[in-house]
């Protein structure tokens, strides 16, 4: 990898925060640019940003990830999830710049009854697993250049994500009932982040797609009972908790019930070791209640 800084869309996001945080650790030289310098419902404006420096990577983590919502806001979870990384892989690929783009568990219908591995058939059953497949299919062809990491679950000690939801609901109901037919595993944005740069740092990083989650498997009502078991450990109060069928909890958007991911291959390309969900999830917690 050249000394030339790297390009970073949603830098906003959970996953992009993690990657400026962990960016700068590293010593690496990372932009991201703002909407008002960067309009990724704007080709002009894209284009304008690649060919602005000297990149020696892009890394895309900029998504349209409202799943319900998508299924009524469909040109525009199109436009963030499928035509701007086309046009980002052209662009890139017309410098020779590799592009890192980062994808999702819900390209898959989750019907598989073991972890999905890459080559698996893609199915997606909503608006935004389909557009977030189409912008897979415009990475690979654009750019050869390329790396796709899709990924699953992603939480963090800030933003708006599950962890986030639960706590706040701790503080607000005495009871709570979660999902315990989805299954996947808990992925946290800091090392995903690690993850990212890792692929991008890579000198054969240039042709592919890999998985990564941290280790092992959960549904939503493990993740919730973690949660909650680390808050009882801190003298906080927690709710009584309550597993549910997904039939009980329906959604605009339907949702895989695998959604476990294998990660075999970029243990095996890239030497990355994903630590335990229980670990990444005690972090998370530490992070949120200590800081």
């Amino acid at each position: 990898m050249s000394n030339a800084p790297i390009l970073l869309t949603g830098g906003t996001g959970q996953v992009g925060q993690a990657v400026l945080r962990h960016a700068e650790k590293r010593g690496l030289d990372i932009v991201a640019p703002d909407r008002a310098q960067m309009d990724l419902t704007n080709a002009q404006s894209i284009a304008e940003m690649v060919v602005s420096e000297s990149w020696s990577a892009v890394i895309n983590c900029a998504a349209y990830t409202a799943v319900d919502r998508a299924e009524t806001d469909a040109e525009l979870a199109e436009q963030v999830n499928a035509v701007a990384p086309a046009i980002l892989a052209a662009e890139t690929a017309k410098l020779d710049i590799p592009i890192i783009h980062v994808s999702t568990d819900y390209v898959f219908d989750g019907t598989k009854n073991a972890p999905y591995v890459e080559d698996d058939e893609v199915n997606p059953l909503g608006v935004y697993g389909r557009t977030k497949e189409m912008g897979e299919n415009a990475v690979r062809t654009l750019n050869p250049r390329h790396a796709i990491i899709r990924t699953a679950w992603v939480v963090s000690a800030g933003g708006a994500n599950f962890v986030n939801t639960m706590i706040r609901l701790a503080s607000e109901r005495p009871e709570i009932s979660v999902v315990n037919d989805q299954i996947g595993c808990p992925s946290s944005a800091t090392d995903i982040a690690q993850a990212l740069l890792s692929v991008a740092e890579h000198p054969h990083a240039q042709h592919g797609t890999w998985h990564f989650v941290n280790g092992g498997e959960a549904s939503w009502f493990d993740l919730s009972a973690r949660i909650f078991a680390n808050m009882t450990q801190r003298g906080l109060t927690t709710p009584d908790l309550h597993a549910i069928p997904t039939s009980q909890y329906p959604t605009p958007a339907e949702r895989p019930r695998n959604s476990r991911l294998s990660t075999a291959a970029i243990q095996r390309d890239f030497g990355i070791i994903p630590r335990h969900w229980h670990d990444a999830i005690d972090a998370i917690l530490a992070e949120r209640f200590e800081n």
